[in-house]
């Protein structure tokens, strides 16, 4: 009898067109599936099949229902931001490898007449997608002020600007087969991922692109984000997009092991963030530094829970990676440890850094930015100075000036008068004598004569 309780799996989408990132924000652009990526993805549902759902297996799920899918026993959660709908119709096309089209999916109405659901019994599988604007755990890292600072800071450090150095030869190569994009190692990533995408689907730019040059592009987009999907400290904002996710792998192992509950099988199809991250944060890549690197179309991380030998009663996880559609599942071991972990070590170990709700994320996505709101500070307060300075001007200013239209005003009151005074003394004149003859005035308020 197999000792494999249930599983967790995060699955990477299939093929897809061009996908731009942007390199401060990773905000992103429009993307759309191949039938390349349709192809993957529907292997890789094929092969979780043959080693979950198949009884010569030693990975053979025992008590999950196989041929016809019940929906208590197997959820997907699929990311629906980013180059959601490739996702999704990723996750579309394993399922349907992971449950196949079966006459058994048909029902018998009251006349007697047997009807199988289209396309030989498909199956339909629910699916929940995971927006970002009400569930951060598959894309944390857009929106979050302090992943942006995380991401300048990497800019800015001595190591990336010596790699940039060093990568300035390629850059100047790649240039004539990028055709106006950014040749940096800031940009690296959407120089792979368009140099990688021609490869695989324009056989002209195939033909005319240099041997090597797009496994030097590949080395360079694989520093770059594992330089941003990564942290020195495991509960560290490079991180986020693990610590996110991590909340739902530690549900789902606690869910499975508990009696009660009827999940065995939980699919995440996600982008290939979270790999990296969680390689670190498992410790993965202490003694795999390949892991440190974007994962292929369609790979996949599986965390099995396993009872332990008689007469261990203990519960067991037992990682395992498959890196694109080639080859089977390596094992590999968590924390420096040499075999499983058991399930209650393995959670208390990385439960503190999971981020298990949309507040904590918004804490996350703030803190570490006090020298920055202090600087903020500073910069009003300095425009606190100036503005007083300002003011102070303006009112000197403005108090001269009224002391102007005061003297002004007085001067006029005096002419006024003394002219008064004239029209008095020659009122016996004729017109034609009179002093002011053909004089014109014009005094307004607070205006003084010409």
């Amino acid at each position: 009898m197999t000792d494999v309780l249930g599983v967790l799996v995060i699955a990477r989408n299939g093929d897809r067109t061009e996908y731009y990132q942007d390199p401060k924000t990773y905000e992103s652009s429009y993307t759309e599936s191949t039938a390349l990526g349709a192809a993957e993805s529907h292997q890789l549902g094929t092969f979780l099949r043959s080693t979950y759902m198949s009884p010569g297996s030693p990975s053979y799920i025992a008590k999950l229902k196989t041929d016809l899918v019940d929906t208590h026993e197997v959820h997907v959660h699929v990311k629906a931001g980013g180059e959601g709908t490739v996702i999704f119709d990723s996750a579309i096309a394993l399922l349907q490898g992971l449950f196949p089209p079966n006459p058994a999916n048909s029902i018998v109405l009251a006349n007697g007449t047997t009807v199988i659901a289209p396309l030989g019994g498909y199956q339909y599988v629910p699916i929940e997608t995971v927006e970002p604007f009400n569930d951060r755990s598959l894309e944390p890292w857009t929106d979050c002020p302090a992943f942006e600072q995380h991401i300048s800071n990497v800019y800015s450090s001595p190591e990336f600007k010596a790699t940039a150095h060093a990568a300035g030869p390629f850059f100047g190569a790649v240039r004539d087969y990028v055709f106006g994009r950014s040749a940096s190692l800031e940009n690296a990533w959407n120089i792979y991922d368009y140099v990688s995408t021609e490869l695989s689907h324009n056989k002209t730019y195939a033909h005319r692109l240099p041997p090597t040059l797009v496994e030097q592009a590949r080395g360079l987009a694989d520093y770059h984000e594992n330089a941003i999907f990564s942290d020195k400290d495991v509960g560290g904002i490079g991180n986020l997009a693990g610590r996110t996710v991590l909340h739902t792998v530690l549900e789902s192992l606690q869910r499975i092991a508990f009696n009660g509950d009827p999940l065995q099988f939980l699919l995440i199809e996600t982008s290939y963030q979270p790999f990296i991250s969680l390689f670190h944060m498992l410790e993965m890549t202490n003694e795999n530094p390949g892991l440190a690197a974007i994962p292929n179309y369609a790979s996949a991380l599986a965390f099995e829970l396993r009872r332990g030998p008689p007469p261990e009663d203990r519960d067991f996880v037992r990682i395992k990676f498959k890196n694109g559609t080639n080859g089977d599942f390596e094992t590999y071991h968590a924390f420096s440890h040499k075999a499983d972990i058991s399930a209650t070590e393995f959670i208390y170990k990385i439960r503190n850094y999971a981020i298990t709700s949309q507040k904590q994320w918004a804490a996350a996505c703030t803190s570490g930015l006090q020298d920055d709101l202090f600087h903020i500070g500073s910069q009003n307060a300095t425009s606190s100075t100036v503005f007083a300075i300002l003011a102070a001007v303006f009112l000197l200013g403005m108090f001269t000036l009224f002391k102007f239209v005061k003297n002004a005003r007085a001067k006029a009151q005096s002419t006024r008068i003394r002219l008064a005074d004239d029209e008095v003394s020659h009122s016996h004149l004729p017109q034609s004598q009179h002093p002011n003859y053909g004089t014109v005035f014009n005094v307004g308020p607070g205006i003084a004569p010409f």
